[in-house]
């Protein structure tokens, strides 16, 4: 299934007739080699995809992330290691799987997932070895807080999550205390965006992803430093996983008007930066924490879920600049990669190791293509009630995912559910109305325990190669490697579905996987 591109009527909304939409440049200062103090800065998108020009998305606009794309290395084969929020971010700051770290599922409310009190993350290993300052502004949603401790924390937990999320404002102007403070270490700064994560179910007024709120018309406040940008809905061209529908339309275009709020905002926070003087001594990350929340993406394992945008940008004089890479990472890697740029070594004590490795070669030089890379997923729940046991081997040609609860209907989380898009699915499937997809509502239901994919001849995902025999060597070899680091990190589902894991007592040294007798049944 091929990707589509249309160009389209943009209708740009400014708040004043004298004020254009800003477009913040950021230009960089050229130098010989880098200063001795290094600096991370972690630009952190909510549910984002790939909906900017860098990535050829020629109807959204965004100057700001075009702009440090082509200051960066972009990377385009970068994934999640888990499609879901808390357990993407918990696993982005151990650099553990989520099934390791403990961070099972949504970190807030009734959901009440924590990591273990044991898990090192990285902004605890930083300040501790190697006396680095850390700050987080945003949305965190990860705990516990002695797990996740960062030195400045601008959150959700001390402030409504659209003022520290959205308002691009505020984000600037904490992004600018924590620049200028009188400490002089180095430090690692997370700006974790809010934007563009949907709002209807919570907070429907202000439009299904909050695209209205903030942008000055009656009752929807003022943020001063967003000039937002409206899409015509019936132009939009498609992602191939999305219903071509009305509904689904003007949803995008809704979430399109809030990545301008987004781009802007990283163009706000890349100004301070330059303004602080640290524009040319810090390493700049940006990525997303799982794909949209559309069919297909977030909390799925098809490449919509797990596939990310993901670039970095390096103050070496030797850096790669506006370059592709095809290498084939996870945000698994970022631990290692920071780690390294700081030159402080993950604790030996530690009773896990890190499976991800550093992407610093890469930025000076692109390595051979490793035609035996792989990246694995893995996800327990989205929300608590949302029972769906997933693991996943992807590499360059073929992905095999295991839905352990294959028995039960995918399950369908809240924000999603009330979502123009889905709605539509959903009545169009009640009502026998004709649904231009590229799948049924029960197709996405009901899924086979084994899913096999050819990605070069079928990149849609559409194919379930599992049970063709000619295919048995391929998915008899990803089975093992997704075994194998199943037990390599630890994995409490590593026999399930068909038996369990017996690894204390008796079995302490000799785990045992003990049928559970039901196959021939």
């Amino acid at each position: 299934m091929m990707w589509k591109y249309l160009l389209f009527l943009i209708i740009s909304v400014e708040l004043s007739s004298a004020t254009k939409p800003a477009i913040v440049e950021v230009p960089r200062k050229e130098q010989s080699e880098p200063p001795a103090k290094q600096n991370v800065l972690l630009l952190l998108a909510d549910d984002g995809g790939f909906e900017m020009g860098a990535y050829r998305n020629r109807i959204v606009q965004t100057p700001n992330l075009d702009a440090l794309a082509k200051e960066s290395v972009i990377f385009n084969n970068a994934y999640t290691s888990v499609s879901s929020c808390s357990p993407s971010r918990a696993a982005l700051l151990t650099g553990l799987p989520s099934h390791q770290n403990g961070m099972y599922g949504l970190h807030q409310d009734v959901h009440h997932f924590s990591s273990f009190n044991s898990i090192l993350s990285l902004p605890n290993i930083l300040s501790k070895k190697g006396n680095i300052r850390t700050g987080i502004i945003g949305k965190k949603h990860v705990g516990p807080s002695e797990v996740f401790k960062f030195d400045f924390e601008r959150t959700e937990e001390q402030y409504p999550i659209n003022q520290v999320g959205r308002n691009i404002t505020n984000i600037k102007n904490l992004v600018k205390e924590f620049l200028q403070s009188n400490d002089t270490r180095p430090f690692f700064l997370v700006v974790a965006f809010h934007d563009p994560h949907r709002c209807g179910h919570v907070t429907p007024q202000y439009g299904p992803f909050c695209e209205r709120w903030g942008s000055g018309e009656e009752g929807m406040g003022l943020i001063p430093d967003w000039h937002p940008i409206y899409y015509v809905w019936d132009e939009i061209d498609l992602p191939f996983y999305v219903p071509d529908t009305e509904p689904a339309r003007r949803d995008i275009a809704a979430q399109y008007t809030t990545i301008s709020r987004l781009d802007q905002g990283v163009g706000l926070v890349l100004k301070e930066l330059q303004n602080s003087g640290f524009d040319s001594n810090t390493l700049v990350v940006y990525t997303s924490d799982n794909g949209p929340p559309l069919p297909s993406g977030r909390t799925n394992f098809y490449d919509p879920g797990i596939a990310e945008p993901m670039f970095i940008r390096s103050p070496a004089s030797d850096a790669r600049r506006n370059e592709v890479t095809y290498t084939l990472t996870t945000l698994l890697d970022l631990v290692p990669t920071f780690l390294d740029w700081f030159g402080v070594e993950y604790p030996k004590k530690s009773k896990t190791k890190l499976t991800g490795k550093s992407l610093l070669p890469i930025l000076t030089s692109e390595p051979p293509i490793d035609q035996d890379a792989a990246i694995f997923a893995s996800q327990s729940y989205h929300e608590v009630t949302m029972n769906y046991p997933m693991r996943a081997i992807r590499t360059r040609r073929y992905k095999l995912i295991h839905n352990l609860n294959y028995q039960s209907p995918f399950p369908i989380d809240q924000d999603f559910y009330v979502s123009p898009t889905f709605q539509d699915i959903l009545n169009r499937t009640l009502t026998k109305t004709p649904l231009p997809w590229y799948k049924n509502l029960r197709k996405y239901y009901f899924r086979d325990e084994w899913e096999l994919f050819d990605l070069k001849q079928d990149p849609g995902e559409l194919r379930n190669l599992a049970g063709n025999k000619g295919m048995d060597k391929v998915k008899k070899e990803l089975q093992e490697r997704l075994q194998k680091w199943q037990q390599d990190t630890d994995d409490p589902w590593q026999c399930a579905p068909h038996a369990v894991l017996q690894d204390k007592g008796e079995f302490k040294d000799d785990p045992q996987c003990l049928t559970l007798g039901h196959s021939d049944l």
